[in-house]
């Protein structure tokens, strides 16, 4: 049955102010009644925003006029964080409503539904004041409610006045394991609500700095009073299973945990400082998505020949770049791909950061005598096809690798190095003869990790010819091209106020060929190794991520400071 179009639907609004046509109205209601058949409730605002006919702040301004409440935009709102604070995380997702600040003495609250008396009396008693509702978009409450913890990881102000006094470093005083354990589980829960990759707890000379290294970037998440680290060091200690006597000396330890219904692995670090024990977390997200090889990044061409490469049925492969680019994830959407019946495939890693079905993963153990190399002469003896080594250490391992690769094993390695051509000089370096990584090597992929601008706030500009030239001489530009179009981050509350949300992969591909295998034969020097590869092909660091600025992906500032 069609529905009618009354006077104060939120249809006849949208359609009043132009935001969407009467066709796309009878569009949408069609579409609601098909779902609510299917038994999927969706409110006619959900509908219009998931068939793209209007955006979420086209909605949330009509249904703010339908309510006679206020929109307000939280791009140009700072939410008030004692205004926050009022309300506990697990109510404001109860009712869908974040306390953002005061008015006349009112209490601003953003409702995704005004008109919900239950929730706004419910606050009223909770929080104490009047409430008065307000409207924003959809998309921005919902991660303004992801961030909401962020303000609530403070210490209560009793407890905070608890811990002042004369600084120390020894054991934690009676009365302080509460806090410890309170901020504790607060700072793992932001840490993976934020999807952040690695957690600092860092002493300094008066207060206690917690960082979290979010999509490759430090942020200061919050401080306090330096008494506190003690016994917070302690928590964390006794939940990484180390010996909370001994602070004198570095230690390792993990933990595992469920949060949100996923399962964390946490591996946690100490060194001792100047100022106490500074501990870091590197977190790992056990049921998160494998990405895959497509979604990484790659540009199509250089993907085609990296699929042709891996396909390969025995060669040696290696993936390199610094620390947390990204090296360990394209290894591990590789074997995803290679993931078949008829091959058997064994991996060495330090540590397994990923469990995958139908692979046989082998964890280092060094105190019990299992190295890279003791650990590969084994897998030898055990009729791999493929062998997945998480990093070529010293002159050893990667001489079994070479040798396995020439064996009839496919062989896959990380190796730390600056560029693709700077792999065979590491070689070298660990005393592989060049006729043999002439001769095994298949190719080699650097990479690094970018941000991604957030879709949400990034901005358009124009930069002339000549302003390209003096600042990014090999810019990509076509013939006869006097300006470009690209983007700047702003930030937001999608994006935590940065600009940037998410992250992608700038590669660098180089195939072994007569020409590259003759050169590594004759120790050439590296630019020269790199001109022939760019000659055949090769699509360098620097210029995959300058593509990806000139197609809106990232900024122009990111590329520079991750890739020379």
């Amino acid at each position: 049955m069609q529905r009618g179009f009354g006077r104060n639907y939120l249809g006849d609004m949208l359609v009043a102010s132009c935001k969407i046509t009467p066709e796309q109205l009878r569009e949408a209601l069609a579409y609601q009644t098909e779902k609510a058949r299917e038994g999927s409730r969706m409110l006619l605002g959900q509908v219009l925003g998931e068939l793209g006919s209007c955006t979420d702040e086209d909605i949330a301004r009509a249904m703010a006029d339908r309510a006679g409440v206020p929109f307000i935009s939280l791009r140009n709102y700072n939410p008030d964080n004692a205004a926050m604070n009022l309300i506990e995380p697990e109510l404001a997702q109860r009712y869908n409503a974040l306390p953002i600040g005061f008015e006349d003495g009112k209490l601003l609250v953003a409702l995704r539904h005004p008109a919900d008396i239950i929730a706004i009396d419910d606050l009223r008693i909770i929080t104490g004041y009047d409430i008065r509702p307000v409207i924003v978009s959809d998309g921005e409450l919902t991660a303004a409610l992801r961030h909401f913890s962020r303000s609530t990881v403070e210490l209560e102000p009793k407890e905070t006045e608890a811990l002042e006094g004369p600084e120390q470093f020894g054991e934690a005083e009676e009365g302080e394991d509460r806090p410890a354990v309170q901020l504790a589980n607060q700072i793992i829960q932001e840490s993976v609500r934020n999807e952040a990759s690695d957690v600092h707890v860092e002493p300094l000379e008066k207060i206690m700095r917690v960082r979290m290294r979010i999509d490759g970037v430090l942020h200061e998440i919050m401080h306090h009073p330096r008494r506190m680290h003690p016994s917070l060091v302690s928590r964390l200690k006794v939940m990484s299973g180390m010996d909370i006597a001994e602070r004198r000396l570095p230690q390792d330890g993990r933990m595992t945990m469920k949060i949100d219904k996923r399962t964390i692995d946490i591996r946690a670090a100490t060194l001792p400082s100047v100022y106490g024990e500074k501990l870091t977390m590197r977190i790992l997200d056990r049921d998160a998505r494998l990405i895959t090889l497509p979604e990484m990044g790659f540009p199509q061409d250089q993907l085609e020949k990296y699929q042709l490469m891996i396909n390969l049925p025995y060669g040696f492969i290696l993936v390199t770049g610094p620390t947390g680019s990204g090296k360990s994830t394209t290894l591990y959407a590789t074997l995803d791909v290679l993931n078949k019946p008829d091959r058997h495939i064994i991996t060495l890693e330090d540590p397994v950061e990923r469990h995958l079905d139908g692979i046989n993963q082998i964890q280092i153990n060094l105190k019990a005598g299992l190295t890279f190399a003791a650990g590969l002469r084994a897998i030898i003896r055990n009729d791999p096809d493929v062998i997945m080594v998480g990093e070529i250490r010293d002159h050893e391992s990667a001489r079994i690798a070479v040798e396995s690769s020439l064996t009839g094993h496919l062989v896959l390695a990380t190796l730390h190095t600056n560029d693709a051509a700077g792999a065979i000089a590491r070689l070298a370096d660990m005393g592989i003869e060049p006729y043999l990584t002439a001769s095994s090597l298949a190719g080699i992929v650097a990479q690094r990790l970018v941000r991604l601008l957030c879709t949400h706030c990034r901005e358009p500009y124009v930069l002339s010819h000549a302003e390209i030239l003096a600042s990014v001489p090999d810019f990509p530009m076509a013939a006869g091209e006097q300006e470009i179009k690209i983007y700047k981050p702003r930030g937001c509350i999608h994006c935590n106020k940065t600009g940037y949300k998410g992250r992608t992969g700038v590669y660098e591909l180089l195939r072994s060929s007569e020409n590259i295998q003759r050169l590594t034969l004759e120790r050439r020097s590296l630019q020269e190794i790199r001109d022939a590869a760019i000659a055949e092909g090769m699509v360098a660091l620097r210029q995959d991520g300058l593509a990806k600025v000139r197609r809106g992906l990232t900024s122009l500032e990111e590329v520079i400071r991750v890739v020379v």
